[in-house]
């Protein structure tokens, strides 16, 4: 018998963290491939859950073996010009020590660097889309729930 979910279609998926100091700001890192900051995390790869990418990313782009904990934000976003709709999600990675800041590392070929960033600091550096994300896990992680997005909205 075939797999019927084989023939379902396929949404592009990606995870992040929201990892902030102990002042509160968050933590951004600045790709080499794109004009916006991010935050730490990237594409779901095949037979991957989220939350092990998001786990993966950590390691890859910080230096730092983090476990994340819940799911502060789950986002669709639709299709536009040179990509497919996508289902991103952020998980609360926590409050990073100074220590474990100190220790962070970033490989060249992917980031120039990162940043700490105040909340009005993380509207100018990102898209529009992914500050409104960032501002709902902010207030998600506040609030001690998760909320659905879509494009950025709470629906």
């Amino acid at each position: 018998m075939a797999d019927y979910t084989a023939t379902l279609p396929r949404k592009r998926m990606g995870a992040g963290a929201l990892l902030t100091g102990a002042d509160g700001r968050v933590l951004l890192v600045e790709p080499t491939y794109k004009p916006y900051w991010e935050i730490p995390g990237g594409a779901v790869e095949a037979g991957e859950s989220p939350h092990a990418a998001v786990t993966r990313e950590l390691e890859e782009e910080l230096g730092l073996a983090l476990k994340p904990g819940r799911l502060l934000v789950t986002d669709w976003v639709p299709p536009r010009e040179g990509r497919t709709e996508g289902l991103m999600l952020v998980f609360d990675g926590g409050t990073l020590s100074d220590e474990q800041a100190a220790r962070i590392r970033v490989p060249a070929d992917e980031l120039r660097g990162w940043a700490w960033s105040t909340e009005r600091q993380a509207e100018e550096r990102l898209s529009g889309l992914l500050a409104r994300r960032i501002v709902a896990a902010i207030r998600a992680r506040a609030a001690g729930t998760a909320v659905y997005l879509e494009n950025g909205y709470v629906v």
